[in-house]
């Protein structure tokens, strides 16, 4: 007897609240890589002491307020909803998890290949190993879900871990980029070839693996766990109702860690303890905890304003890039390597802080055209649609229906 088989969500099925939390990440994570796409982690204090203006540090500020360490949480968050969104799909057709898997292969792949030919600050890659443990724990009780998720985010210990696994491995990621200084890395992202430019990101993403294990692996997995007991507990069935009765509980959060923010920021620094070898990593595993929950806040507040309907033709923009986020992470690798390496308009290191920032509120602009465009003509985005075939494992139709 024949299954029925796997297919789609169709685009009039989707949640819309959920496309506008992907679209609102999809601005946020921009606004953070841009700066790493001007300046490299390890030329990053040289040129802040060389270009730092009036401007810039208001800039600064802002960032680090409103986007730092709080917009990827988000994306992580909806990942794991994701995942748990298709798994109870699964279950409803009765099929296993192998899926599952090969969706995360074939999103690992396209990770892995972001990485080799475009931009080293891929984390499409981690989403998907990481991907393949939620696949599994989500068998779990929501409780247990929660109290891992928890576990992953509050551990102090992945530094220590992270320094003895690289010790037994004999790699030391601050040897990798032993040959570049400030002028060499330079010259090369700025006015050096394609394949030249390409050769030091791939560097680059192994000098910066403690990075993306100790600080960004925790924090995903955790908020993936986040989301996949969120759908577990049947709060994303009756969502609106949840938004409103936890006002007050997502207020409070914004008052606690905006405020421990600003004592990170402005108060701290002034005493010994912050720079005490033994206090100074709780300092800062705190900020790491207080941004992280700042973001939850974000995607509480624009369901908030969503469901009440505020500013409702502003978030609507956001639901067109949310369709098509993986296509507008990719996009956005794209043209930060047009922008800054030799291949496009050499600007790297050339633009400060502030006109990073509004160069990627500018290409965000760009993108909500386009994807509104875009999904005109077609159901999916393009890596979208290129996903989902794989997956599926048959080909289906990108184009409208027009009518």
């Amino acid at each position: 007897m024949k299954t029925p088989g796997l297919s789609p969500v169709k685009p009039n099925h989707r949640i819309q609240i959920l496309d506008i939390w992907r679209g609102f990440a999809v601005l946020g994570i921009f606004v953070v890589n841009i700066e790493i796409m001007n300046v490299v982690f390890m030329n990053q204090d040289v040129f802040s002491e060389q270009s730092s203006g009036p401007f810039d540090t208001v800039i600064l500020r802002i960032s680090q307020l409103f986007f730092y360490n709080k917009f990827f949480p988000i994306f992580s968050f909806l990942f794991g909803l994701g995942i748990a969104m298709q798994l109870e799909k699964l279950k409803l057709k009765k099929k296993n998890i192998i899926f599952m898997l090969k969706r995360m292969l074939f999103l690992w792949i396209i990770g892995i290949l972001h990485i080799l030919l475009v931009w080293g600050g891929d984390v499409i890659h981690l989403y998907a190993i990481l991907g393949v443990f939620i696949c599994y724990l989500y068998r779990l009780r929501k409780r247990c879900l929660l109290i891992l998720a928890t576990y992953f985010l509050l551990f102090p210990f992945y530094d220590l871990i992270a320094e003895y696994i690289f010790s037994w491995i004999n790699f030391s990621p601050e040897k990798v980029l032993a040959n570049y200084d400030f002028n060499a890395v330079t010259e090369i992202l700025r006015n050096g070839t394609y394949t030249e430019a390409l050769n030091f990101r791939i560097l680059e993403y192994f000098s910066n693996l403690p990075v993306l294990l100790i600080a960004l692996a925790p924090i995903a997995f955790s908020m993936m766990l986040y989301g996949a007991a969120f759908v577990r507990s049947g709060q994303l069935l009756n969502l609106e109702n949840f938004i409103f009765k936890s006002k007050k509980t997502f207020i409070w959060l914004a008052i606690i860690t905006n405020m421990y923010r600003l004592i990170f920021l402005f108060i701290l620094p002034n005493f010994d303890m912050y720079r005490d070898d033994f206090f100074n990593p709780i300092w800062f595993k705190l900020m790491v905890i207080s941004d992280t929950f700042f973001g939850v806040f974000y995607i509480w507040l624009i369901a908030w304003l969503w469901f009440t309907g505020k500013l409702t033709g502003v978030l609507s923009a956001f639901q067109s890039v949310g369709k098509m986020a993986l296509s507008n992470y990719i996009l956005q690798s794209i043209i930060g390597v047009i922008i800054f390496n030799g291949i496009g308009f050499s600007l790297y290191q050339k633009l400060s802080l502030a006109q990073c920032f509004f160069t990627a509120i500018g290409i965000f602009i760009f993108q909500v055209i386009l994807s509104e465009i875009w999904l005109q003509y077609f159901k999916f985005g393009p890596l979208e649609w290129c996903w989902r075939c794989l997956s599926y494992g048959k080909l289906f139709s990108i184009k409208k229906e027009r009518s």
